[in-house]
């Protein structure tokens, strides 16, 4: 089990800290908003009313002692930065945080984020990848620059074998898994011709995954 501090409960922020805690990691919850606290106490580990923009703030809440932070106040650089600087200061191993734009995002990676996304942008990439693309059934994301597909094979690939297609010689991606109905074999049989009828299991970066379907 991780342990999270989650800073700024908008509709992403409080999301995030009951999924988070719906699968089971510590959550501590925070907003300047006492009614927004109040909503989301019985879904998080604990919930409190403050203004993480003070370091002594943070520092009485333990933010030191957690394994990872989430900065979700995307809307308001001044208060993104602050806090994340407040976090660097603190030791906090691992901060994310939700960012309005690119320029946000770029000041808040200089200043030392870990990682920084646009929740708008990247809902929109993965369902875009999704519906533009035919035999797409399924996309999970691993990092920044990796995911999974699930997808039909394309009509070249039909009669032939994973090893004789090379597929990360010539596409740069790795097929980890075939799956027929509601049998699935990993890691798969490269000696095997694929059928219409398979679904491939593919793992690559998100730009190869992109080109590998079209």
């Amino acid at each position: 089990m991780n342990s999270y501090i989650l800073i700024g409960l908008g509709r992403f922020g409080a999301e995030m800290a009951a999924k988070l805690y719906e699968c089971g990691e510590e959550v501590l919850a925070i907003d300047t908003n006492e009614n927004i606290v109040d909503k989301i106490a019985d879904r998080v580990t604990k919930a409190v009313a403050a203004d993480a923009r003070d370091l002594d703030v943070l520092q009485k809440l333990g933010a030191e002692n957690y394994d990872r932070a989430i900065v979700a106040v995307g809307s308001d650089l001044a208060a993104s930065a602050m806090i994340t600087m407040n976090l660097k200061t603190l030791n906090v191993p691992y901060i994310m945080c939700k960012a309005h734009d690119d320029t946000y995002r770029e000041i808040l990676e200089r200043l030392g984020a870990d990682r920084v996304i646009i929740p708008e942008r990247e809902v929109a990439d993965k369902l875009a990848l999704g519906l533009t693309h035919a035999g797409v059934m399924e996309y999970i994301e691993l990092s920044e620059e990796y995911g999974i597909v699930e997808m039909e094979p394309i009509p070249e690939w039909i009669g032939k074998t994973i090893r004789s297609l090379e597929f990360r010689s010539r596409y740069g991606v790795n097929v980890i898994a075939m799956r027929k109905g509601d049998s699935i074999k990993i890691p798969p049989d490269i000696n095997t011709p694929i059928v219409e009828d398979d679904m491939m299991v593919i793992l690559g970066s998100y730009e190869m995954l992109g080109k590998l379907q079209k």
